[in-house]
């Protein structure tokens, strides 16, 4: 397929803030796009919009509300007059076993991650439709790599990767196409605050074994994710062995692929009840940032 020239292609992108949604969101502006930027978080909004040029739109915007949703939409509709692509990239992660987990954190990264996309997709699909555009959604290597302690995570990660695989049928007749987003660990602070603050997270990662133990910088991602835009992608992996890992997916529940983290699963248990004992449920199943979104619910 030929390249899709992002060249003054309007791009609402939730979850810009920081992380992989910032970093892509200025290097899309590099290729010429015009992102519009949308998060819960408004300092980091406002941070990640200084580090783009021309300043981009912004919108302080909780996904989980679907009229806030389409009141951005308008409001980019009416600022930009177009809106080829919207990109649901707002998300959370919480961590914990099911039977232990801050029960509040787990659904609210349902809310997040899985409705939020779906309120974000929804509310720009007619704009989409009518500029033959592009929807993407992040969804993760966890998508199919499902790791203990993380249910809620990895379910609302194969969810949107179930909804883009359902879209994508649905408007390919409208000429829109539509992408899953897979990135492994990513130098954001989603994966620097697990590994600073929660145990049960440390004894995952240090339970993997190369290279899927290994964190990426986001400047890799931010280039792949771009790439992948030009070219209209319908999944987009970083960096590159994700790819392997999804074709492989139908291993992954053997138990000889599970071995490793079946020997972790008892350590993470005891991390957790630990650092539940000390600090409370909440401390052990997300980052105080995390909390402080969950709180505001």
């Amino acid at each position: 397929m030929a390249q899709w020239s992002l060249n003054g292609k309007v791009i609402f992108i939730t979850g810009a803030g920081r992380g992989i949604g910032a970093a892509t969101a200025a290097e899309l502006a590099r290729r010429g796009a015009l992102p519009v930027l949308s998060d819960i978080d408004a300092q980091a909004l406002q941070v990640a919009a200084s580090a783009i040029s021309p300043a981009p739109m912004t919108h302080v915007l909780d996904v989980t509300d679907l009229a806030a949703c389409e009141q951005a939409v308008a409001a980019t509709l009416q600022r930009h007059g177009r809106l080829d692509a919207v990109w649901a990239n707002a998300g959370i992660a919480t961590i914990g076993p099911v039977a232990a987990t801050d029960p509040r954190g787990w659904t609210q990264t349902i809310e997040v991650n899985l409705i939020g996309s779906y309120h974000t997709v929804r509310a720009a699909l007619p704009a989409v439709i009518s500029a033959r555009g592009y929807v993407a959604v992040t969804a993760s290597m966890a998508a199919f790599a499902h790791a203990p302690h993380m249910s809620a995570y990895c379910a609302t990660k194969a969810g949107v990767e179930a909804l883009c695989d359902s879209l994508r049928i649905e408007v390919a007749q409208h000429g829109v196409d539509v992408a899953s987003i897979h990135p492994t660990w990513i130098d954001t602070d989603m994966v620097r605050e697990g590994e600073d603050s929660i145990r049960s997270f440390q004894v995952l990662k240090a339970s993997l074994r190369a290279p899927l133990r290994k964190t990426y910088p986001v400047s890799r991602a931010a280039r792949d994710i771009a790439r992948g835009f030009e070219r209209r992608r319908s999944r987009i992996c970083t960096p590159w062995f994700v790819q392997g890992v999804h074709i492989l997916r139908p291993l992954l529940t053997t138990r000889i692929a599970m071995r490793d983290q079946l020997r972790a699963a008892p350590a993470m248990d005891a991390a957790f009840r630990e650092q539940m004992e000390q600090a409370g449920t909440q401390a052990a199943s997300m980052s105080g940032r995390v909390a402080g979104l969950v709180a505001r619910d």
